[in-house]
């Protein structure tokens, strides 16, 4: 238990560090944004949940419809309500610029529900995008995801699952994945390209090439026990690398060499298992790069809308 306090003490700590330092990861509301429409606590379950709403925000150059980034803050899973506060000065406001909507969702948190409640929330999501894209003037042809952290676990599993028949057979489990979450149940899930930013996914290498080491984890709180080899399948179930296939959409991985929370080793791994199933991918492994600092230089940004752009033209 005292592990876990302290994970999630460092997870706050880092959060308020990055809003005062201006870093990616945590941004403080207050921060300008390119954008120009917002709209803001929107449910998306059709529930009176602060964890099911989200945040919508337009370019301010005007188009018939705008290519969609559902962009998912990091916590370790332990926030249900960080939506504004999901990288708003540096991912957010690149994609902005380069004509995207980008939409910030909130979702339950390990404390409110276990596993598969915050995957189910997130392909809600996207199934919400779809469904209200006259509403809102989405380009229902491009939606894509991204995340830091945690949020970047959601962005790739949501990604790798995306042509998953759920519930699906993990091991002895049978996990429902997709949910029945909101009122667009008939909508797909799936999305067209996926962007990591410092995800974890494997959680069977937290530790590199070291044999893993639990006992009161951010995963295992968000499973709901501690890991055991009998449990081994619920842990299988929650890491991204589990349902890679060949159909799965174009992913951009950014990763930093001096990352303390999810090892580098994690967006390397990430890499190589899309490139080895034939999935179009890139990975920028960031020299100095910590945990959302040091990680979103312009160069970085302009990778990863590049690499939109590129999916989205079919290049």
């Amino acid at each position: 238990m005292k592990k876990l306090l302290f994970t999630a003490l460092c997870a706050m700590n880092c959060a308020f560090g990055f809003a005062q330092f201006g870093f990616g990861g945590f941004q403080m509301p207050e921060v300008k944004l390119e954008c120009g429409e917002k709209f803001t606590d929107i449910n998306y379950a059709g529930d009176d949940q602060a964890y099911h709403t989200l945040d919508i925000y337009l370019p301010k150059t005007e188009a018939k419809t705008y290519p969609v980034v559902i962009h998912i803050y990091g916590s370790a899973w332990f926030s249900n309500s960080s939506k504004g506060m999901a990288d708003l000065g540096t991912i957010v406001n690149a994609l902005l610029k380069a004509g995207y909507a980008v939409v910030c969702p909130n979702h339950r948190s390990s404390g409110d529900a276990k596993f598969p409640a915050q995957i189910n929330d997130i392909k809600a999501v996207v199934r919400f995008v779809r469904g209200e894209a006259d509403k809102y003037h989405f380009d229902k042809s491009f939606i894509a995801t991204s995340g830091f952290s945690s949020g970047g676990h959601l962005s790739t599993l949501t990604a790798t699952s995306g042509n998953v028949k759920s519930p699906v057979k993990v091991g002895n489990l049978d996990v429902d994945l997709e949910g029945n979450i909101g009122k667009y149940l008939n909508e797909s899930s799936a999305v067209n390209a996926c962007c990591d930013w410092s995800g974890p996914i494997d959680m069977f290498k937290m530790n590199c090439d070291e044999p893993r080491k639990w006992g009161n984890t951010p995963e295992e709180a968000l499973v709901g026990h501690n890991y055991e080899d009998q449990y081994a399948d619920n842990f299988k179930s929650i890491s991204a690398i589990t349902y890679i296939d060949k159909n799965d959409p174009p992913t951009v991985i950014f990763h930093g060499t001096d990352d303390n929370v999810v090892p580098c080793c994690q967006g390397q791994e990430l890499y190589d298992e899309l490139t080895k199933a034939g999935v179009k991918s890139e990975v920028t492994i960031v020299p100095g790069g910590g945990h959302g600092v040091n990680m979103y230089a312009e160069e970085n940004l302009t990778k990863m809308v590049n690499f939109l752009n590129s999916v989205r033209k079919g290049k």
